[in-house]
C-alpha cells in the first residue's frame, strides 16, 4: 500500500444558526489518512457528520476549514477520480442497467470505441452478478439489483477512490450479505481504495481494514481508529469462528453504547485530535472467566452422596 494516499487535515464544518441562533459546529479538527488500496469504515451516531465528511471527500460539499488531499492533489470539487454510491441507487430510470453503466464509462472515456465500452460494462456487471439482467430498466429490478448497478457504475469509471454512503442500509439481511461478498471480491481484484459509512458493526468488521469511531455531535471528532487484525481473506460465513471477532465487536459496541457519549462530555486528557489513537482490540488477551463460587472465601465444597445400594 502507498502511505497517505488520502490525507485529511483539520477538517471542520460549521452551519450558520437559524433566526439568530448560534452557529452549529457539526464536527471539528478531523484528521486521518487512508493508504492506497485500504478499506476504511466510519461509524458514529446520527448527527456526527459522517455523510458531510463523505460529501467533502467527494467534492460535493465544502468544509468550513481544513484540507483534503488525494494522491497529492487538493480536492476542490467533483471528479471522476472519486466514485460515489449513495443509499439510494440514483439510477436514470429511462436507461437499462447496462446503459446506466455505459453512461458512466463514456463520461470517463469519451473517445473509447463501442467494443471497449461494451467490454468494460460487461466486466463490472458480471462482477456484481447482473449478466442476464443488464437490459432491464430500474423499475424491473429489485432493490438489491439496483444497488448492484450503482456499484458496477461506480467501479466502471475506475476511480482512484470509492466513497460509499450506507449503500446497503435499505436492503434485507440476505441481499446485503450477498452484495457484501461481491464487494469484497471486487475490491480484492481491483485493489480499490474505499471510504464507507455504515451503522452496521458486523459489516464494518467484515469489510474494513480500519474502523474510525466518531464521538457524538455536535463538535464531533474521531475518537479512535480501530485496526482490524482479522485475516484480510475473511469470509462472512466463518468470521465468527475467530476469537478476535468478538473482541473487536465488543469494543465497537461498547463505544457506541457508552464511550461515545463519555468522550464527548470528557475527552481523555492525552487525546490529540491531530493524531487520533489507533487501537487493536482484536489482539487483547481475553480476561479469564472465574466461576462465581471461587470469588468468595466462604465457598465450601459440599460432599456428594452416592447411593451404592443395589
Amino acid at each position: 500500500m502507498h502511505k497517505d494516499f488520502l490525507k485529511v487535515e483539520g477538517l471542520s464544518k460549521v452551519f450558520p444558526g437559524a433566526r439568530g441562533d448560534a452557529p452549529l459546529t457539526v464536527f471539528s479538527d478531523i484528521n486521518f489518512t487512508i493508504d492506497k488500496g485500504e478499506f476504511v469504515c466510519i461509524i458514529g451516531h446520527s448527527g456526527c457528520g459522517k455523510s458531510t465528511i463523505l460529501n467533502i471527500l467527494a467534492g460535493l460539499d465544502e468544509a468550513t476549514s481544513g484540507l483534503v488531499i488525494m494522491d497529492q492533489r487538493e480536492v476542490s470539487g467533483p471528479s471522476l477520480d472519486r466514485g460515489v454510491v449513495f443509499q439510494g441507487h440514483a439510477l436514470m430510470p429511462w436507461l437499462s442497467a447496462k446503459k446506466n453503466v455505459e453512461f458512466a464509462v463514456r463520461s470517463r472515456l469519451p473517445k473509447a470505441n463501442g467494443v471497449t465500452v461494451e467490454a468494460i460494462c460487461r466486466r463490472y456487471l458480471d462482477l456484481v452478478g447482473l449478466i442476464g439482467a443488464e437490459h432491464k430498466k430500474p423499475s424491473e429490478l429489485s432493490g438489491g439489483m439496483k444497488q448492484r448497478v450503482g456499484i458496477a457504475r461506480a467501479f466502471a469509471i475506475e476511480p482512484k477512490m470509492l466513497l460509499l454512503d450506507e449503500p446497503f442500509g435499505a436492503l434485507d439481511a440476505l441481499t446485503r450479505g450477498v452484495i457484501q461478498d461481491e464487494l469484497l471480491n471486487i475490491c480484492a481484484q481491483t485493489h480499490q481504495t474505499v471510504f464507507m459509512i455504515t451503522h452496521d458493526v458486523d459489516e464494518a468488521i467484515l469489510l474494513a481494514d480500519k474502523i474510525m469511531l466518531m464521538s457524538n455531535g455536535p463538535q464531533a471528532r474521531i475518537a479512535e481508529i480501530v485496526v482490524n487484525t482479522l485475516p484480510r481473506d475473511r469470509s462472512r460465513h466463518t468470521i465468527h469462528k475467530d476469537p478476535q471477532y468478538y473482541l473487536i465487536r465488543n469494543h465497537l459496541v461498547d463505544f457506541l453504547v457508552s464511550r461515545s457519549r463519555e468522550f464527548t462530555e470528557c475527552p481523555p486528557a492525552d487525546y490529540d485530535p491531530k493524531r487520533p489513537p489507533s487501537v487493536t482490540p482484536g489482539l487483547a488477551a481475553p480476561e479469564p472467566v472465574i466461576p462465581e463460587s471461587l470469588l468468595t472465601s466462604r465457598a465450601i465444597a459440599k460432599p456428594v452422596l452416592v447411593n451404592i445400594r443395589k
